[in-house]
């Protein structure tokens, strides 16, 4: 089988998932824990591509200016800045590191 059978299945389950979810009562999208469950869920999906794509290049592990950015950003996620003042820290800090010939 060629990998357009396969693009075409994964479509086709992604879309029957997402139609199974109207489906599921709403006393159970309204309980606490389910509440508690989905964000957990979110954050580690969210931590989990952001570690991907900044470590991530191709089928090697990949160390340049994006582990600079990631720091850079975390640095002021934890002095609070506004989250576009993070996105502006990041990339003047991958910027800077490739200026600089990092990566």
């Amino acid at each position: 089988m060629n990998l357009w059978f396969w693009v075409i299945v994964s479509c086709a389950a992604a879309y029957a998932i997402k139609l199974l979810g109207y489906l599921v009562p709403r006393r159970w999208m309204e309980n606490e824990r389910m509440t508690r469950i989905a964000g957990t869920v979110t954050i580690g999906l969210l931590a989990s591509l952001t570690v991907v794509n900044a470590f991530g290049s191709g089928q090697a592990l990949a160390f340049d200016a994006r582990l600079g950015s990631l720091a850079a950003a975390a640095i002021a996620l934890v002095l609070r800045a506004p989250f576009l003042v993070v996105v502006i820290v990041g990339a003047a800090a991958a910027a800077g590191l490739r200026l600089l010939g990092w990566g």
